[in-house]
């Protein structure tokens, strides 16, 4: 009896044991898991501080460039010639006067990459002239009404330089056919449609018609004829001049 009894205690000591070496294992695992979550922290901070040293140093290069362009464009206005010499701002005014439309420039809100949708209650403009929107730009061209790209795809697309012509939902095709004219206009001899999108409106602006720049816009409460003559020198003036420079 004597002997069983200590069999038996010998084989409860086992499973007392195995017991203890399976917990061990699972705060063991617990602990290696917490680790490697640990060094997956630090790396993505780590990249993360590496892609905010970059994008730093690209502003800063765009911030030179642009400087650069400014500069040579007053030279060549100067002389006389030259492409940026036709960057009349005088002339924008006055076409935007004769066609009853406003020219308005603004603070820049931001142009920090977000992945969440936005709406224009998330801009301090409507429409947009800038602010934080998706990684991904809106690309050049034409978009059929209603098929337009959301909002923060395209105020992405004028931090690249370029000029969107919107224009209000319901506007006739005899309209949106004239501004499909401005569109394929050469620009600056850069060649026709160069930098620009046309599109509906997607944020319930209070004009029939506008072009937007980054941290500027041009509005038209009523679209007309004389518009045309606005949006084109709007677009003149302010093409390429946001702050990233994008072929």
């Amino acid at each position: 009896m004597g002997l069983a009894k200590a069999s038996v205690d010998t084989a409860g000591e086992g499973r007392r044991a195995a017991r203890r070496r399976v917990r061990l294992a699972r705060v063991a695992s617990r602990a290696e898991q917490k680790e490697h979550k640990r060094r997956e922290r630090e790396e993505r901070q780590r990249a993360a501080a590496r892609a905010a040293k970059r994008k730093r140093v690209t502003q800063t290069a765009g911030g030179v460039v642009v400087g650069l362009v400014v500069i040579a464009g007053v030279v060549l206005a100067v002389a006389g010639g030259g492409k940026e010499a036709k960057r009349d701002a005088g002339a924008l005014t006055a076409a935007a006067k004769a066609a009853g439309c406003v020219v308005r420039s603004f603070p820049s809100e931001g142009r920090e990459h977000v992945t969440q949708h936005l709406t224009a209650a998330d801009f301090g403009t409507n429409p947009p002239t800038s602010g934080n929107h998706n990684i991904t730009p809106a690309p050049d061209g034409v978009y059929a009404p209603g098929n337009e790209p959301e909002i923060e795809n395209w105020v992405h697309t004028l931090e690249h330089g370029r000029i969107l012509f919107q224009y209000r939902p319901g506007t006739s095709a005899a309209k949106i056919a004239q501004l499909q004219q401005l569109y394929d206009e050469p620009v600056l001899s850069s060649g026709n449609g160069y930098h620009s999108v046309l599109m509906e409106n997607n944020t319930k602006m209070p004009f029939e018609v506008a072009a937007v720049a980054w941290q500027h816009y041009v509005g038209c409460p009523k679209f007309t004829d004389r518009s045309i003559a606005a949006l084109r020198d709007f677009r003149r003036v302010y093409v390429d001049t946001a702050p990233e420079k994008i072929p």
